[in-house]
Formats: C-alpha cells, structure tokens, sequence
C-alpha cells in the first residue's frame, strides 16, 4: 500500500515535470531552429529534455556497444519497443546525432509538432500506400544527404516485451537509401512503464547498440529478407538474456 501511494507520488512528479520541460525546451527548440541548418542543435536540446526526465524518474542508464558505430556514417537505428520510456532513453542515451521517423499524426501536435519540425524530425503519412511511400522517398533522399534516423520496425509497443512482427516501411526505406542497419536492444523499459499502465517506477535499464547490417546488398525486391534478417538478430540477443546465456 505504501509503495503503491509513493509510485503514485512519484508518477505525479514526472509527470508534472516533463509538462514543464516540454513547454520549456519546446519553445527554445522553436527558435533555435530558425538559426540551425543542420538541426544538431536543436536535437542538443531535446537530449537534454531526455535525460532531465531520465534523472527525475530515477533511471539507472547503462550503454553497451557505442564503439561500434561511426561518427563519419550515417545509419537507420532500428530498437526494440517496450515502453513510452523507449523514447527519453534513446535521445538521451544514443551518443549520435539522428532524427526520428515519426508518423504524420504527432507533428499537429501544438508546439511538440512544430518543434519535431524544427529539430528535422522525418514525418511518415500513413493515411494512404501512395502518401507513404512519398514519405518514404522523401526521407530516403533526406538519409543519402547525410543524415541518420531511428525507426521502430514494430511500429508500436509490446504487451509482453517479445518482439512484435515488423512494419515494411522501414525496409522499404533502408534499401532506398542504401545505409547500413543498426539493431538495438532495449532492456527493462518494460519495468518503468508497461504498456497501458499508469504508474512509473524507477528500474535499471541497458541500451545495447549491435553490429552494424550492410544494406547495399538488397533491393524492393528482398527487402522482405532483410527484415527477417535484422528481426532474428533482435529476437535471439534478447533471448539471449531469458535464457540466462
């Protein structure tokens, strides 16, 4: 009962706090952006808005694999997705520079929308095959100019933490533009803030950059292998840690 009552205190506090932030580095974001042609700033900023909140919910971040990646290169970083908590931990705890590919939905979102916007962030329009795979051209385009960018392949969040099956879109868009995959393992998420839950707990988390994944090798036409490629890469390193090996 008393644990229950200080989540509950707890969860108010983050949230209170993340309102706070939001409108903060939201609008700061805004301004920045008329004066940052490449966005590095304004995604400087939204990392700290991160891990402020990381630091208000108590979580304990530990980052496995960062060397594994080149700062000259750009990558589509594909995770795991367990939890809202997801999101914090991977633009505050990714030590790259990169740009969300987020559907179309949450750019009308008042100041958030505009402030995606500003700090680059890739909107995907799902309403119809042929306003998606405009998307998807456009943000391939945006990816061969030199930017990286993240992907859900799931495209949402998993109950149970067992990889879910994967969206097309993001496959369609790494052979377009021909970077290499980056797979990511989530860890402990889940443990913050399930899926349709309410209340946030503290709980250690592990962010495990793997292997880049060449691409240049696939087309439209094997995209399909490529996705099962990177999905069984996901699956059998968080297996790996349910069998204890």
């Amino acid at each position: 009962m008393l644990k229950s009552i200080v989540y509950r205190i707890q969860t108010l506090i983050i949230v209170l706090w993340t309102l706070l932030v939001t409108a903060v580095v939201a609008s700061t974001v805004i301004v920045c952006s008329f004066f940052s042609r490449t966005g590095n700033g304004p995604h400087l900023l939204a990392r700290f808005w991160a891990n402020s909140i990381l630091w208000v919910s108590r979580v304990k971040v530990t980052v496995i694999g960062a060397e594994k990646l080149d700062p000259d290169r750009s990558y589509i970083y594909m995770p795991n997705h367990q939890s809202n908590a997801d999101i914090p931990l991977l633009l505050g705890r990714l030590p790259v520079q990169f740009r969300w590919l987020a559907k179309a939905e949450l750019f009308k979102i008042p100041i958030f929308g505009r402030a995606m916007r500003g700090v680059g962030y890739i909107s995907i329009d799902r309403s119809n095959r042929k306003s998606a795979f405009e998307s998807l051209e456009r943000a391939a385009r945006t990816i061969r100019s030199g930017t990286s960018v993240l992907i859900f392949p799931e495209g949402t969040r998993s109950r149970d933490g067992r990889i879910l099956p994967f969206k097309k879109g993001g496959f369609v868009l790494s052979v377009d533009s021909g970077v290499p995959i980056v797979p990511i393992i989530i860890r402990g998420t889940r443990d913050i803030i399930p899926k349709g839950h309410f209340l946030i707990r503290p709980a250690p988390v592990t962010l495990e950059i793997l292997d880049p994944v060449e691409t240049a090798g696939y087309t439209r036409k094997t995209k399909d292998a490529l996705l099962e490629r990177i999905r069984t890469i996901l699956v059998d390193n968080l297996e790996k840690e349910r069998r204890g090996s």
